[in-house]
C-alpha cells in the first residue's frame, strides 16, 4: 500500500447483522462430495483378556451429514435454500444421508444414488462415561472413489438447468459451491457449465482437499493453511512478508478474484485481486474443542453471505464468526442464523483487530 492509499472501513455489526438476515431463503447451488459421518459411542466396559484392547458397551450411534453434505447442511441450518449436486450409493448410509438432509428441508432431487457404490463414511467410535463427553478412540472410513458416467453428468446438467431459474435470487448475485473431497463427484470440466447456467456475474467458490489447483474458472476459494502450502510448495509461516507473497502468489495461480485462507487459531486472511490483505483474529477462544467439519461451515457461510450481497470482506468476516462458533460443539456441528448474530453481537474483537497488509 502507498503513502496515498487509505484503508478500507470495515463493516459494522449493523451491517454484518443484516447480512444474516439477508441469507434467509437465498439459493445456493452445490456440487459435492457427499459423505456420511458416522459416531458410535459406548461406555467403558473392561479391558478384554485375550488382548489389551478396551471393550466398550454399546451405546448408540447417529449418522450426520460430512464432507461436502456438512457444507450442504451449514447452509441450510443458517436459513439458505442448499440445492445440492452429488451421488451416494444404495447402500445404508446413502440413504440415512439423504433422509438426513431432507429433514433439514433441503431438496435432495440433484442427488443421485450409484447402484454397487459405497458411500463414503467416516465411522468415529467414542466411549466415555455414562453421563460425561465422550471422547474418539479409533475411526475407520468406507472409501469409494467414483468416476462420473455420461449418465450422471447429463443428469447433474438437467438438474443444473431446471435450478437455472429458481437459483435466481430477487438480487444478484447467485453463488455456486464446489466442495471436493476427492471422491470423484467434483470435476474441474463442470464448473463452465455451472457458470453458464447461473449466467456470467455468477460467484464460484471452491474447496479442494487434493487440487484446489485444477478447479480453473473459480472466483474465490478458501483453502485451509496446510492445503495452501501444498499447492504452493513452500510454508507460510508466521512472518507478514512471507503470508502475503504466498497468499499473492497462489491467488495469481488460481486466477481467482479472492482468497481466503483460514489459519486455525491465527484467524483468516483474505487476499482480494484488487486492494490490500485483510488479516482477521479468530472469533472466541483458541482452546477449541473439536474442529471436524470446520472448513464446511466456512466455505458455506461464506458463500451463503455473499448471496446475501456482502463483500468478499464481509463474508470472510461472517465465515470467521461462524467457524468459531462450530468448533467449539463436539462432531460435525453446523450453527443457526441467531447463533451466528448473537457471535457477531458479543464480540466486536474481529472487527476492531481486523488488520490491514501494507506493502
Amino acid at each position: 500500500m502507498t503513502a496515498h492509499e487509505t484503508l478500507p472501513t470495515p463493516p459494522t455489526t449493523e451491517r454484518l447483522l443484516a447480512l444474516i438476515r439477508g441469507m434467509a431463503g437465498q439459493p445456493v447451488v452445490m456440487l459435492v462430495d457427499l459423505v456420511a459421518d458416522r459416531f458410535i459411542t459406548g461406555i467403558p466396559k473392561r479391558i478384554s483378556r485375550e488382548a489389551p484392547v478396551l471393550i466398550l458397551s454399546y451405546q448408540g450411534e447417529v449418522l450426520t451429514p460430512g464432507g461436502g453434505a456438512n457444507a450442504v447442511a451449514n447452509v441450510a441450518a443458517l436459513g439458505g435454500r442448499p440445492l445440492p449436486l452429488g451421488v451416494v450409493g444404495d447402500d445404508p448410509s446413502g440413504r440415512e444421508l439423504v433422509a438426513a438432509l431432507a429433514g433439514l428441508g433441503v431438496e435432495t432431487g440433484g442427488i443421485l444414488i450409484r447402484p454397487g457404490y459405497r458411500t463414503p463414511t467416516k465411522v468415529r467410535i467414542l466411549g466415555g462415561g455414562r453421563h460425561s463427553i465422550k471422547q474418539q478412540i479409533v475411526r475407520y472410513d468406507i472409501e469409494d472413489h467414483l468416476t462420473l458416467s455420461d449418465d450422471d453428468r447429463r443428469g447433474f446438467a438437467r438438474r443444473l438447468a431446471g435450478w437455472a431459474g429458481e437459483a435466481a435470487p430477487a438480487m444478484p448475485p447467485r453463488v455456486a459451491i464446489f466442495s471436493d473431497y476427492g471422491y470423484g463427484a467434483v470435476e474441474p470440466a463442470f464448473l463452465p457449465e455451472v457458470r453458464a447456467a447461473l449466467g456470467s456475474t455468477a460467484i464460484l467458490v471452491g474447496d479442494s482437499r487434493y487440487r484446489l489447483g485444477e478447479l480453473i474458472g473459480l472466483d474465490g476459494a478458501t483453502p485451509n493453511e496446510e492445503e495452501a502450502e501444498a499447492l504452493l510448495g513452500a510454508t507460510i509461516g508466521d512472518e507478514p512478508g512471507r503470508l502475503e507473497a504466498g497468499g499473492r502468489s497462489l491467488l495469481a495461480r488460481l486466477g481467482a478474484r479472492f482468497l481466503l485462507i483460514t489459519r486455525g487459531s491465527r484467524g483468516m486472511s483474505l487476499f482480494p485481486a484488487e486492494g490490500s490483505a485483510a488479516h482477521l483474529p479468530v472469533h472466541g477462544t483458541d482452546q477449541v474443542a473439536d474442529v471436524t467439519g470446520a472448513g464446511d461451515t466456512v466455505i458455506g457461510t461464506f458463500a451463503l453471505g455473499l448471496a446475501a450481497g456482502a463483500t468478499p470482506l464481509e463474508a470472510a468476516l461472517l465465515a470467521n464468526y461462524a467457524g468459531g462458533v462450530v468448533v467449539m460443539k463436539m462432531g460435525t456441528a453446523t450453527l443457526s442464523a441467531a447463533e451466528l448474530a448473537h457471535a457477531v453481537t458479543s464480540d466486536p474483537h474481529p472487527l476492531k483487530e481486523l488488520q490491514w497488509a501494507r506493502s
